[in-house]
C-alpha cells in the first residue's frame, strides 16, 4: 500500500486553511477558485502536482517518519474537491450561505485535522465499514 508523508498532508491541510481563512476575512471569491484548482489538481495528479504539497517537500521531513494511507488521502482530497464545488455552485447562484457552510465546513474539517481528529478518516472508515456489510 502507497504511504503519503504526513507533512504533506498537514501542509496541504494549513493551505487550504489559511486559504479559507482569507477568503472569510476578504469575501474574495477567486481565493475559493484557486483553492478549488489546486485540490483538483492535486486530486487529478495524485497529489503530484499539489502546490501546497510542493511547499510541504521543501520543508525539513524531521523525525517521525510518519505517513497516511495514499488510499486515505485520495479520499479527503475528493471531499475537499466537493465541498470548495459545492461552495463555488452555491456562490455562483447567488445562494451566499450556503456557499459559506460548504466553505466553512471544509474550513473546520482540516482545521480539526490539524488539531489531531481527522473527520474524513472517520467517514472513510464508516464507508468502508458499511460497504463490507453490504
Amino acid at each position: 500500500m502507497q504511504e503519503i508523508p504526513i507533512r504533506l498532508v498537514k501542509s496541504n491541510q494549513t493551505g487550504i486553511v489559511i486559504s479559507l481563512l482569507l477568503f472569510l476575512l476578504t469575501s474574495q471569491l477567486w481565493i475559493v477558485a484557486i483553492l478549488w484548482a489546486i485540490q483538483l489538481i492535486g486530486l487529478v495528479s495524485s497529489g503530484r502536482l499539489n502546490v501546497f504539497a510542493r511547499i510541504g517537500a521543501l520543508l525539513p521531513a524531521g523525525g517521525s517518519g510518519e505517513t497516511q494511507a495514499a488510499e486515505l488521502t485520495r479520499f479527503n482530497n475528493v471531499l475537499a474537491v466537493v465541498f470548495l464545488s459545492l461552495s463555488l455552485i452555491f456562490f455562483a447562484a447567488g445562494w451566499n450561505i450556503p456557499g459559506y457552510v460548504f466553505a466553512v465546513g471544509l474550513l473546520g474539517a482540516a482545521g480539526a485535522a490539524l488539531a489531531g481528529y481527522c473527520i474524513g478518516c472517520t467517514i472513510y472508515y464508516q464507508y468502508k465499514r458499511l460497504r463490507r456489510r453490504l
